[in-house]
């Protein structure tokens, strides 16, 4: 099994995504890739923007004003590091082996904690797991 191959994605909360948006895209001139619209209402709950390489930046709404950061307040939300969608398991088996549980996983990424507590990714998009036919 290889080591990750890359930064794969860095997520930030933020409290104003338009405002954050316009510093990342107008002044330090990063392109969108993706926008996530919100899952409750009008509006997006995400952007996505290139930071080249195949890595890109995630500024995430965050929770309402008061919440604890882990409840999903602002701040460093994530990072992801890129690993080959057929290693999944094998990463998997190691994290367990090493005593890391996993906290979530979704079709593309794996999370876990780092001993700080800090949120890490594993992650294969956009190449989803493919579930075996039963």
């Amino acid at each position: 099994m290889s080591c990750p191959t890359a930064v794969h994605h860095i997520a930030i909360k933020v409290r104003d995504l338009e405002r954050a948006e316009r510093f990342f895209v107008q002044t330090l001139g990063l392109g969108v890739l993706r926008r996530w619209p919100a899952l409750d209402g009008p509006g997006e709950r995400s952007l996505w923007l290139d930071l080249g390489a195949g890595a890109f930046l995630a500024l995430e709404r965050a929770c309402s004003e008061g919440e604890p950061l882990a409840a999903g307040g602002p701040g460093l939300h994530l990072l992801a590091l890129r690993i080959e969608r057929a290693e999944r398991q094998a990463w998997i088996d190691r994290l367990a082996n090493a005593g890391v549980p996993l906290c979530g996983q979704t079709a593309f990424t794996l999370y876990c904690r780092d001993p700080e507590g800090n949120r890490i990714g594993l992650s294969h998009w956009p190449d989803p797991v493919q579930h075996e036919a039963e």
